[in-house]
């Protein structure tokens, strides 16, 4: 590993709670399997997917960034950010299109140009370049079992290039290039190729189903088929199913349920971006954008965990820079929703840059993790704030600690805690939360005390008190977002919870209720979620494996 690499590793640990306990974090019995909503390891312990996309299913069908770094350095890049898991996207021509099997990963570089592309390769993983396309693939598996990363392998689309239009005969069953029974022999290839690799835990069938030929008739018969298909092939994984519309709707299993020989591996994927809603989040109030999308996500997807069914959202991400209102003000939204509901995700993307992407050679990737040099991490604030979210706060088997509350701030990754008798309350690392309860009463009260959350003014600090039956002592989750806890001073007037540049916690006037577009409201965000979460030690999960191997 190079030096600037190893010391960029080493500050990371230092600024992350999470990733301090990176070798003492418990070790996962695989394979997995699914216990209602969750997805567990042998023993039945929860084990959440915290995942970053690396695309493997652009024209030149290798994983990106080869180029830029050696294999084993990405891979550990991707193991101190904090993921335990890759989904690891290849399109179905790689493995169906028998003039493809014997093409090297020189040769497809060299069909492309990409003639740079193949000097840093031979730079950076000369043994590489002259394996097969497949073989190249299964190295960049058994590389990640070697770093301890689980795999998702992601049928990303059927002829090789960027994803994903109406219009790119790639959508649905029956367009040019998504032929059924190419797809099943692919689907049966792929997961008997990769049986027996223990790092390999999980087959999604295909991503974003979409155009004009999509129907529930035809979902129901080839997701079915493909999904029967990569059992039988390969029983230890789960089976991930996608919905309709770009992965936004499953809407038609309200009317008629997935009918399987098999039980325990099923697992729906949704994506959900900004701009899925267009620019609705820079142009209108973030509470009335938040509270819509979030109903219609529910409506369509978000009932099947209350169905009992795990809930993967494979795609997410934004603009890495920062720069971008309509991601920025939509990122508060996802992970107030992420911590209530505490589902399974996949960041897009790692790449920093692309070999080639739609027509144009070593395209910048902003929404990625790594800079375009693949040496360094693009915005780290970002990655210490999401690391809040790679530990589970609920699950079966995480902890041996009773039910409680924590209180999320969203827009920073941080919880309410409390310091030394008598000091403010502050925001701090979600891994020494303070433990709360709800009550019916509504009031908020740190658990196993009398001790209950105050206002006491506008601008001044929120504190704790034991006479708890005042108005200043009730909280209220008001606004369509559900994320503004309000409460009422002695004199009559509301405030909600707020922060000052400190990260103490404090109450000022709640503001961007009305249809205002132009205020945020994201710093008074707070959510109250559900936790069996051991609040000093982490619980993400590291993997515990055989030697691996490259198959033939």
């Amino acid at each position: 590993m190079d030096k600037p690499f190893s010391l960029l590793i080493l500050v990371f640990l230092v600024l992350s709670p999470n990733l301090l306990f990176l070798l003492q974090r418990p070790v996962t019995a695989l394979p997995l399997s699914t216990n209602s909503r969750w997805i567990v390891d042998e023993s039945g312990r929860r084990v959440k997917l915290a995942c970053v996309n690396w695309a493997s299913h652009l024209e030149p069908m290798v994983a990106e960034g080869l180029n830029k770094q050696p294999l084993d350095v990405i891979s550990k890049q991707i193991i101190s950010m904090g993921f335990n898991c890759v989904r690891l996207t290849w399109p179905l021509f790689m493995l169906t299109n028998h003039s493809l099997a014997s093409v090297t990963v020189r040769q497809s570089f060299q069909s492309l140009g990409l003639l740079e592309s193949i000097a840093g390769i031979q730079v950076n993983n000369p043994s590489l370049l002259d394996l097969t396309l497949i073989q190249a693939y299964q190295v960049v598996v058994s590389n990640l079992a070697d770093n301890n990363v689980m795999v998702i392998l992601d049928n990303h689309i059927s002829k090789p290039g960027w994803c994903c239009s109406n219009f790119d005969d790639n959508g649905f069953f029956g367009d040019r290039y998504f032929n059924p029974d190419l797809w099943l022999q692919g689907l049966r290839a792929i997961a008997t190729m990769f049986n027996g690799t223990a790092n390999v835990v999980a087959l999604s069938l295909r991503n974003e189903l979409r155009g004009s030929k999509q129907n529930a008739t035809a979902w129901y018969r080839y997701m079915q088929k493909g999904a029967e298909t990569v059992h039988a092939a390969n029983p230890n994984v789960l089976v991930i199913l996608s919905g309709l519309n770009y992965d936004k709707d499953f809407t038609f299993l309200l009317k008629q349920p997935v009918n399987l020989t098999f039980t325990g591996k099923l697992v729906f994927e949704v994506h959900w971006y900004s701009f899925s809603d267009g620019e609705a989040w820079k142009n209108g109030n973030s509470n009335q954008v938040c509270g819509s999308v979030v109903n219609n996500l529910m409506r369509k997807a978000g009932f099947l965990l209350d169905q009992g069914w795990p809930l993967f959202v494979s795609e997410f991400g934004l603009d890495q820079r920062g720069t971008n209102v309509n991601d920025n003000r939509f990122l508060n939204c996802f992970f107030g929703v992420s911590a209530e509901l505490d589902w399974d995700w996949a960041l897009w993307t790692l790449a920093g840059s692309y070999y080639l992407r739609e027509g144009v050679m070593g395209m910048e990737e902003t929404y990625g993790l790594l800079n375009y040099g693949w040496s360094d991490i693009r915005n780290s604030s970002f990655l210490q704030r999401l690391s809040s979210l790679q530990t589970p706060f609920q699950g079966p088997e995480i902890s041996n600690v009773r039910p409680h509350k924590i209180i999320v701030h969203p827009s920073t990754g941080l919880c309410v805690q409390r310091n030394s008798l008598g000091e403010p309350l502050s925001l701090g690392s979600c891994e020494e939360s303070e433990a709360w309860s709800y009550t019916p009463q509504k009031t908020i009260v740190v658990k196993g005390t009398y001790l209950c959350l105050q206002a006491d003014g506008w601008g001044k600090s929120a504190k704790l008190g034991i006479f708890c039956n005042d108005g200043n002592s009730k909280w209220e989750a008001i606004s369509d977002s559900k994320m503004h806890l309000s409460s009422n001073l002695r004199n009559g007037s509301t405030v909600c919870l707020d922060i000052d540049s400190n990260n103490a916690v404090v109450t000022n006037p709640c503001k961007c209720l009305s249809r205002d577009h132009m205020c945020d409201p994201g710093g008074q965000w707070f959510k109250i979620v559900n936790s069996t979460r051991t609040m000093t030690s982490t619980t993400t999960t590291r993997l515990s494996l055989p030697n691996l191997y490259v198959k033939d």
